[in-house]
């Protein structure tokens, strides 16, 4: 949709009552105010059957040498996802997403590497839908073993839905598709109805696991 000035006071509930519409809110840059409303002709999503591990990144997951966490850091990576020369994170997506995630509905997985915070992603979770926000690694691959991650998570919790926004070239490297908007909405109208286990993979589990439960590789 074009962009619009926010009518209604930003709060994190109608961050969440937009997210059940199909709507997403993002800003002009850091140092704007206020959000624009989003709702994509052509919508970004991750067929969750169908996520695809690059080979090389299989190889990459399996050797090791980094630690994943989920929810332990959360202010760090929305910090980290807005460090940029161009970002769409601004102060108040900044304060309704740290809203969001006290109140459990915005999450963050993490990936450290020699103890310090290499990459990760945020996101929100609804229902059986996880709307993917931001990512960003300051070491190689960092960014792709939290997607990795993710998806596997949420295959084994239930979901029916990961939301990408939007399609890049990168993305769809790992099976990221674009849908319309109307078929958009009925698979997210779906995804509402049921409820994911966001804890269901427990946070110990091997790269082995990880990669059996995200996906077959190639």
């Amino acid at each position: 949709m074009p962009k619009d000035e926010q009518s209604l006071e930003l709060s994190p509930t109608l961050i969440l009552r937009a997210y059940a519409a199909g709507v997403f809110p993002m800003a002009d840059g850091a140092e704007t105010d206020g959000v624009f409303w989003v709702d994509p002709r052509q919508r970004g999503v991750f067929p969750l059957d169908a996520f695809h591990v690059p080979r090389r990144l299989a190889r990459r997951i399996r050797a090791g040498g980094f630690e994943v966490t989920v929810d332990r850091d959360f202010d760090a990576v929305i910090d980290a996802c807005a460090d940029r020369d161009e970002t769409w994170i601004n102060g108040d997506i900044r304060r309704l997403y740290l809203a969001l995630h006290r109140m459990g509905y915005a999450h963050s997985v993490e990936v450290r590497m020699d103890g310090a915070l290499a990459g990760g992603l945020y996101g929100v979770r609804m229902g059986a839908a996880f709307f993917g926000e931001s990512m960003f690694h300051r070491r190689t691959d960092a960014s792709k073993i939290a997607l990795v991650y993710l998806v596997a998570r949420l295959r084994v919790g239930g979901f029916r839905l990961l939301d990408s926004q939007f399609t890049t070239d990168h993305l769809a490297r790992f099976g990221a598709t674009s849908v319309p908007r109307e078929r958009y909405h009925g698979m997210l109208d779906l995804a509402l109805r049921e409820v994911g286990d966001f804890d269901a993979l427990p946070q110990g589990a091997t790269p082995d696991e990880v990669l059996q439960a995200s996906t077959q590789t190639s």
